[in-house]
């Protein structure tokens, strides 16, 4: 149990730390197409976008690398979880490793399969799975994504309980539902279907900047954890060497 509270964070922190790293580059990528594209911007069929490779996907690798950790985190937390709070975080778990799953396979397939077509010449639906679309199959695979990572959020809070620390957490956890419900309502209303990539960015943003003070946070309660299993593993080795006496 110990190794696995310091295994737990490792991985916590790591996810801090990776999430920093892509949404720098992910800020970097600029709109190239959509409502929010100020200059050059890319029009249908969106072959332009070759110009752009490696550099408007390299947060997609960082976001592959990322996704993994995170995966292991929530495994962590679900090891973690009290007994009779396992059932919220196995269902939070399951939540976590289809969103995971979801937006591994987008990003995998924006990096292996548009630009070898591009260059290929097979442009055949490339439009309608290509990241430039603003209403295509990779913003909805993103949303999707992401509205299920914050349902695993949303399954997760009620494993911390015990303390300040988990307490924080706990509502770290349940904000990010609350607000991707209401933004999901809010750009619904205003733009109905034709909502194109705005939804996408603020999920994410709302899911990334909980996994930054999310994984500092769960990496402290691990520590905790593990400390007071080494004060307990003390006390009990102590107690066995005076009856043997």
């Amino acid at each position: 149990m110990a190794f696995s509270n310091k295994f737990a964070s490792y991985a916590a922190i790591l996810t801090t730390v990776s999430t920093v790293v892509t949404f720098v580059f992910a800020f970097l990528a600029v709109p190239r197409s959509g409502p929010l594209c100020a200059s050059s911007c890319f029009g249908y069929p969106y072959t332009e976008s070759i110009t752009r490779f490696p550099a408007d996907y390299i947060w997609m690798y960082l976001a592959i690398v990322g996704l993994i950790i995170y995966t292991v985190l929530m495994v962590c937390i679900h090891r973690y979880a009290d007994s009779q709070r396992k059932t919220f975080s196995q269902i939070g778990l399951s939540f976590a490793l289809m969103s995971a799953l979801i937006l591994l396979a987008d990003y995998f397939i924006q990096i292996s399969v548009i630009q070898p077509s591009l260059l290929l010449g097979e442009l055949e639906g490339i439009a309608l799975i290509s990241q430039y679309n603003p209403h295509g199959i990779f913003i909805a695979l993103e949303e999707l994504g992401y509205i299920l990572m914050s349902i695993a959020f949303l399954f997760m809070a009620p494993v911390f309980f015990r303390n300040k620390l988990e307490k924080a957490l706990r509502y770290i956890f349940t904000a990010n539902f609350a607000l991707m419900v209401i933004s999901f309502i809010v750009f619904s209303v205003l733009y109905g279907i034709n909502r194109e990539y705005r939804f996408e960015i603020a999920v994410i943003a709302i899911n990334w900047l909980t996994l930054i003070p999310s994984g500092i946070l769960l990496s402290m309660i691990f520590k905790r954890s593990l400390q007071l299993q080494e004060i307990g593993s003390e006390a009990t080795t102590l107690e066995t060497a005076q009856k043997s006496r």
